[in-house]
């Protein structure tokens, strides 16, 4: 059964087939992706590879968790389904809100009509 891993701490300039090549040392790779800002379509720095068995997955965290990876050192674990992880907050600011329903005290209405 193939096994998703994470792979943290990635180049801006790794790209998937580099990931991919430098997995395969270890075992068969079934995929490998790099995740890329929507908005920049740069790098996010992170991404998951997919060994074919648990026992490579297990020797891939193994050789590379902690090593370098074209001058970055590599963050490698099992990757958690989504459900296991932290619910993110999606307030639209990065933060808790604050104050009223409208948001705060910026006057509100057009003033170009003065």
């Amino acid at each position: 059964m193939a096994t998703k891993l994470y792979i943290g701490g990635l180049s801006y300039n790794t790209t998937e087939d580099a990931l991919k090549d430098a997995f395969s040392q270890i075992g068969t790779v079934t995929s490998a992706t790099i995740i890329m800002d929507k908005m920049t379509g740069r790098s996010r720095g992170f991404g998951f590879v997919e060994m074919a068995s648990e026992d490579e997955a297990k020797q891939a965290i193994e050789t590379w968790n902690g090593k370098e990876l074209d001058g970055r050192t590599l963050t490698v674990n099992e990757a958690r389904p989504l459900g296991d992880r932290p619910q993110r907050r999606n307030d639209g600011f990065g933060g808790a809100r604050r104050g009223g329903d409208n948001g705060g005290g910026y006057g509100g209405g057009r003033r170009d009509r003065w």
